[in-house]
């Protein structure tokens, strides 16, 4: 505790500061001021726990001092002193709640015994204190959370937290409400301290007249309530989401989504819906960023067409093993994702995750080692943060994919003529070794023996598995009846394509279209109304 002695006489701070021992009594610091001004300018800022303070002094006296402080600290502990016993100054000692009245010459236990009270009443106010703050912190954090559901499932609950939140909430100070919402792509949490970040947005709000409450949600999320009784400009919104930035920086890439401002607490909720419905296409920009209404508002609908197009390319330019068109598919592919940001993150994880295991499935084919295991793909795109890094990561796959195939000592040209005609060739139902054997100048049978000896399967086999996968990209797409994708694969008959399709699956064409569909309508799900979402 920290003590503030008032006096204008030296020689009684000088006594009082050498009669006691402080340490023992739990005071570790002591000031000292020659008069009421002084002592009044010395406690406003240092803030001292006890006061002791002379009663008449020149400019001014202990009374009106303490009557000053009291109405800016009312939870100091005051002791008077004074070699006077005038009634009046008695009356003002009770007034103010002093602990005590000593009179001068001044003993040094009575002073001993006043600290003591002095002390004790000091902690119980501060014991008080704590409990209230504490359940008041408890009530704005439930209150913060319960602004996060509809208005009408929970209006009891808002308005009796209202009510244990008194010391902040007014029927005006929730005038006007907006939500800000950070999602972290990581976190510390022994050293992610909320309540000190949340202090230090307090108080940056302050001037501006803000008020703010908080709560957290699934982990990752951070979901504050600014509160006051105007509404927020643009400009201000903006300082806020920096000042978010700035305090988040250290604990890695983030996004902030700033809800449109809500009037009323009946309203509070659309404020973090919209942030909600902002946070789901988050994931189409760059970390770091603020994402407001404004800024998604004129996106033009989604072209699922040009998207599963650019899926296609990709595909095809893989199987075509040219580099220079698999680049072009890359960015085809990248630059229709950005214009479908109404789909949900996972539909195109989901997605990309089909593309690195045709990546992987194409190593596998072509003899070259893997570079990542199959197993761990799903749990590497959970964890992407951004389509930014989702296609970086596909990209440097494909990199390594071609440089490794370029480097191949066992991929020589025979065998890329050979796939390389397979591929402009598999619909075909009357394709042969023959046709094949034709293209690279080789008889039949060094053919087949030459190609079984450097991929491992027979020419046979090889276009009945290209077939298949041709077979599972269409089936995928229930726009094509399964008849028309037997013949666009090579089969004349439709039975026997079902009867080569389930050995190699082990399901019917139907049986797997039903599969990938039901992962669809899953894929879908996971866009539930954004008050499912936090």
């Amino acid at each position: 505790m920290n003590l503030l002695i008032v006096d204008d006489e030296e020689l009684t701070r000088q006594g009082l500061r050498t009669a006691l021992d402080w340490n023992v009594l739990g005071i570790t610091e002591i000031r000292e001021a020659d008069d009421g001004v002084n002592g009044l300018a010395m406690a406003l800022k240092h803030h001292p726990d006890i006061i002791l303070c002379d009663v008449r002094m020149p400019r001014m006296d202990g009374i009106t001092m303490l009557e000053r402080v009291h109405s800016h600290l009312p939870d100091t502990s005051i002791i008077f002193m004074s070699g006077y016993s005038d009634k009046e100054y008695l009356k003002a000692a009770i007034n103010l709640k002093a602990v005590t009245y000593i009179e001068k010459p001044i003993e040094p236990e009575e002073i001993r015994q006043a600290l003591i009270r002095a002390i004790a009443q000091r902690g119980e106010k501060m014991r008080q204190q704590n409990a209230a703050e504490a359940h008041t912190n408890l009530a704005a954090t439930r209150l913060a959370h319960a602004l996060t559901m509809p208005y009408p499932t929970c209006q009891a609950l808002v308005d009796d937290l209202c009510v244990q939140f008194r010391q902040y909430y007014g029927s005006d100070k929730f005038k006007y409400l907006t939500t800000f919402i950070v999602r972290l792509e990581h976190i510390a949490r022994q050293t992610l301290d909320y309540s000190d970040l949340y202090e230090q947005l307090r108080l940056y709000l302050r001037p501006m007249h803000l008020h703010i409450i908080y709560s957290e949600k699934q982990l990752f999320h951070i979901i504050y309530h600014i509160y006051g009784t105007i509404p927020p400009s643009g400009s201000t919104l903006t300082l806020i989401a920096d000042k978010i930035h700035s305090l988040f920086a250290s604990y890695g890439r983030r996004y902030i989504a700033v809800g449109e401002t809500a009037e009323g607490l009946r309203n509070a909720y659309h404020s973090y819906q919209s942030a909600v419905i902002l946070l789901q296409n988050c994931f189409f920009f760059e970390a770091d960023c603020t994402l407001t209404y404004e800024m998604i508002k004129d996106y033009p609908p989604i072209d699922m067409d040009a998207f599963n197009g650019a899926v296609a390319d990709y595909r095809n330019a893989l199987s075509s093993h040219t580099k220079a068109r698999i680049y072009d598919a890359l960015d085809h592919l990248q630059s229709a994702c950005m214009q479908v940001r109404d789909l949900m993150p996972n539909q195109v994880k989901t997605i990309y995750y089909d593309l690195f295991s045709l990546l992987y499935q194409t190593r596998k084919a072509e003899k070259l080692p893997p570079d990542f295991p199959l197993e761990t793909i799903m749990d590497l795109l959970e964890h992407c943060f951004s389509f930014s890094t989702l296609h970086t990561m596909l990209k440097s796959k494909t990199d390594a994919y071609l440089n490794d195939r370029a480097n191949a000592s066992t991929d020589n040209a025979v065998i890329c003529l050979i796939r390389d005609y397979i591929n402009q060739n598999y619909s075909d139902p009357s394709l042969s070794v023959k046709d094949i054997s034709a293209c690279v100048n080789l008889s039949a049978s060094y053919v087949c023996t030459y190609f079984k000896a450097e991929t491992g399967a027979t020419l046979n086999q090889y276009i009945t598995e290209f077939r298949m996968e041709k077979a599972k990209q269409l089936l995928s797409d229930p726009r094509y009846k399964i008849n028309d994708i037997s013949a666009a694969v090579g089969y004349n008959d439709g039975n026997y394509f079902g009867k080569s399709f389930r050995k190699h699956t082990g399901l019917t064409p139907s049986e797997y279209r039903e599969k990938i569909l039901n992962r669809n309508e899953v894929i879908h799900e996971i866009a539930a109304p954004p008050e499912d979402k936090l």
